[in-house]
């Protein structure tokens, strides 16, 4: 009867710390979809970088509110480490450019309306000839800030001070914590782009068989035209996940793996394009068939239907083998999209032979029946994997030319330095 009231604290202590693992597993799993959001971890990151900032200006600046240092951090932090490193150098290279100019205008004159003006020109003149891109305006304001305080000079340097510690502290705070690498939305967005393209090849295919209005065709093609969008979408996804791979400590291939998705997105719109070209020739032809006619015979349009849908399904399995990372996955994918490729071509041939016994019934539509045979040869042209292959290794080789051409320059400058060097040690008179 002793034991009794310890065991119950036992299993209630138990209990207890079952509740709380599951609490915590649970919201762990409620947050892991924010984990992989650029827009949530850009937010936490920019905010404590901002105050880490902050806190270190007040013990190192003579301002008793440095609010330039949390300003520049928060400027400065972005999504991937590259972009941090980018924004902060063209931002420090601006703020002192504009303090500079400050500096000298304020040796010479006051502040008053003809001198704010005279400073804003030359301070923006001279943002764009040092190429510090969005952050022309920061030269300005700069000046502008310096130049309205009393003592020019020393609250100059105290800026130039709190915008070197925010940007020390974001490039410190991305170095320490790594952000992640954005290539897994990338991925998904590049498959998405090519689902929603096969969706729309099945839904034309479905329609073939009965008799087309003109009304519906446009909407296809207007359709095909807001894909355009979702491009620019997937484009923007791709450029963030290109910076999250540079300078990347945990990535050892990046440029390989920039490469593959770069030009996987490529082949993918110039797909799109000609998807667009397709919904266009037959919107054409609809305006050419008589109301109540359809587009093709059945025995046509059931072919061609089944061609669209082999085009669609290798346009799915293209875009999961350029974001497949796994080499074993890969060549599952490369297998697949080879298999759908070699029915596509197949399906292609029986409609090209239906296409042509078709001519004699609908002579004048032979222009608009050969298009959609060019256009359907292009997207396969372009998914095949010898053409793939051989873009990638284009593409290869250009990246290390450009690696060369600019170790050839560092080269060339450092034989610069040492020539300069040796002359200027050397006298006059040879003695050294």
């Amino acid at each position: 009867m002793r034991l009794f009231p310890a065991r119950a604290a036992s299993r209630a202590a138990s209990r207890a710390t079952t509740r709380a693992k599951s609490r915590a597993a649970s919201l762990t799993s409620s947050l892991a979809p924010y984990r992989n959001d650029p827009v949530v971890m850009w937010t936490l990151r920019a905010t404590a970088a901002s105050v880490l900032a902050y806190a270190v200006a007040l013990r190192l600046s003579a301002e008793p509110a440095p609010l330039t240092a949390p300003l520049t951090a928060l400027l400065v932090v972005q999504v991937t480490l590259y972009a941090t490193l980018h924004t902060s150098i063209r931002r420090v290279i601006s703020v002192v450019a504009g303090v500079l100019i400050a500096v000298g205008f304020s040796a010479v004159v006051g502040l008053s309306w003809w001198s704010l003006g005279l400073i804003i020109l030359a301070a923006l003149t001279v943002g764009q000839f040092i190429r510090v891109g969005e952050f022309v305006n920061e030269v300005a304001i700069s000046a502008m800030l310096v130049l309205g305080v009393t003592q020019a000079a020393s609250q100059a340097w105290d800026r130039v001070l709190e915008t070197l510690i925010g940007a020390g502290v974001g490039l410190m705070f991305n170095f320490l914590l790594v952000p992640p690498v954005w290539v897994d939305p990338a991925a998904e967005s590049i498959v998405g782009l090519a689902r929603r393209t096969r969706n729309l090849l099945l839904d034309i295919g479905e329609e073939l068989e009965s008799p087309v209005p003109v009304a519906r065709a446009a909407d296809r093609l207007h359709e095909a035209r807001r894909l355009d969008q979702a491009v620019a979408e997937v484009d923007a996804a791709l450029r963030q996940a290109e910076d999250s791979l540079r300078l990347n400590p945990r990535i050892s291939e990046g440029l390989l793996a920039r490469l593959v998705l770069r030009t996987g997105l490529d082949t993918l719109e110039i797909c799109v394009v000609v998807v667009r070209v397709i919904t266009r020739s037959l919107t054409d032809l609809a305006k050419r068939r008589a109301e109540g006619e359809p587009l093709f015979p059945p025995a046509t349009a059931q072919a061609l239907q089944e061609l669209l849908a082999d085009v669609g399904a290798a346009m799915v399995s293209y875009a999961v083998l350029v974001t497949t990372p796994v080499s074993s996955s890969a060549e599952q994918a490369e297998d697949r999209l080879a298999a759908e490729l070699s029915q596509a071509w197949d399906h292609r041939e029986a409609v090209a032979q239906m296409f042509l016994r078709g001519v004699q019934q609908h002579p004048y539509a032979w222009q608009l029946h050969g298009a959609l045979l060019a256009e359907i040869d292009r997207i396969l042209d372009e998914m095949d994997l010898e053409h793939r292959s051989q873009r990638l290794m284009e593409e290869l080789d250009r990246s290390a030319a450009a690696r060369h051409e600019l170790s050839a320059r560092f080269a060339g400058l450092k034989r610069l330095a040492k020539v300069g060097a040796a002359r200027f040690g050397r006298s006059p008179r040879g003695d050294g």
